[in-house]
């Protein structure tokens, strides 16, 4: 076997590793809610998750196509380098899940492939295009994440507070449900698109395709990684965002997934790769803080968001040095 085609190998696995933890650790994005009010088992949630987010990254290319040819110049961006970018996410991703923060695994990526393409190619790696889609997401996640969540709640609260819970309640469970795989279905749309579009580029990088494009069989097996990693589950997080931070009732977890679902789904349409991560939990924000700011717990909401912070430059660092290791060593 020739050390390029082993080069491509490595390089392929630590892809599909990466989506496998992005499934793991991005779980909590689709059933938090349902599972911190009880209206779905955990088993349920996760099969539920399994299926939409396979079916969700099924459903389109856009995003990838992003990623995959928008972050960074493809040029410069080497086996070893692709590799030492995956290497920094599943790091920071298996790390944050010990430890039951809720992090990007987007953010994660684009800043590996950042940090790996700097070491390669410096500012001029760097598509600002692209970028802007991202600052773009950034912005779309949080702010309308939380603000239709808010106003979504303060909607509920005006049409349905005046009814008898024992009326109102087995309607918004059922809603709640119906909104999970929605986001479920979504975060497959956005996150599960990005790895693909990772692939695609390494594919690309080690000669085993001529342009890049997107295979079908590349969709397939990365959808496939993803919910397997989302059947792991992910509970710490789950815990931290469904039940730490606030405590929720099903209408407000009808709110928060529906408006950050919204959020995923027009962003995909526009190739606008976003966190999931982001979007869902200023969502739970929105959705508590509808009916007592009070409700969210700051200092934990504060320790996720110090989290999300440091989430580009550790990885980007992480990936930079790497990065410049193995490409000299691939180089010699």
């Amino acid at each position: 076997m020739s050390a390029l085609s082993l080069a491509l190998i490595i390089a392929l696995t630590t892809v599909l590793i990466a989506e496998f933890v992005n499934g793991w650790t991005d779980a909590p994005n689709a059933i938090a809610t349902v599972v911190a009010t009880g209206v779905m088992s955990p088993k349920s949630a996760i099969l539920m998750a399994v299926i939409m987010n396979t079916i969700g990254a099924m459903s389109g290319t856009a995003v990838a196509k992003t990623v995959g040819q928008g972050i960074v110049v493809p040029a410069v961006l080497t086996l070893p380098a692709i590799t030492a970018a995956m290497l920094s996410i599943i790091a920071w991703g298996t790390f944050a899940a010990r430890v039951g923060m809720p992090v990007s695994k987007s953010h994660a990526l684009l800043a590996g492939l950042a940090g790996a393409g700097f070491a390669g190619g410096g500012l001029d790696a760097l598509q600002w295009a692209g970028w802007l889609k991202v600052i773009i997401g950034m912005v779309l996640s949080i702010a309308l994440g939380s603000l239709a969540a808010l106003l979504l709640g303060i909607l509920i609260t005006w049409l349905a507070g005046g009814t008898k819970p024992g009326r109102s309640k087995p309607l918004f469970d059922r809603l709640s449900i119906v909104a999970a795989c929605f986001m479920a279905f979504n975060h497959g749309l956005n996150d599960g698109q990005k790895f693909m579009g990772v692939f695609a580029m390494t594919l690309f990088a080690g000669g085993a395709i001529s342009e890049f494009y997107i295979p079908y069989w590349v969709i397939f097996i990365c959808a496939l990684t993803m919910g397997i990693g989302t059947s792991a589950g992910g509970w710490r997080i789950i815990k931290t965002v469904g039940a730490r931070m606030t405590k929720l009732d099903s209408w407000q977890g009808f709110a928060a997934q529906t408006a950050a679902g919204f959020t995923i789904f027009g962003a995909s349409a526009y190739g606008i790769p976003l966190s999931t991560t982001h979007t869902i939990t200023s969502g739970i924000v929105g959705a508590a803080a509808s009916r007592r700011v009070s409700d969210v717990r700051w200092s934990v909401l504060l320790r996720i968001v110090l989290a999300w912070i440091v989430t580009f430059p550790v990885c980007a660092v992480i990936a930079f040095v790497t990065a410049l290791i193995a490409n000299a060593l691939f180089a010699g």
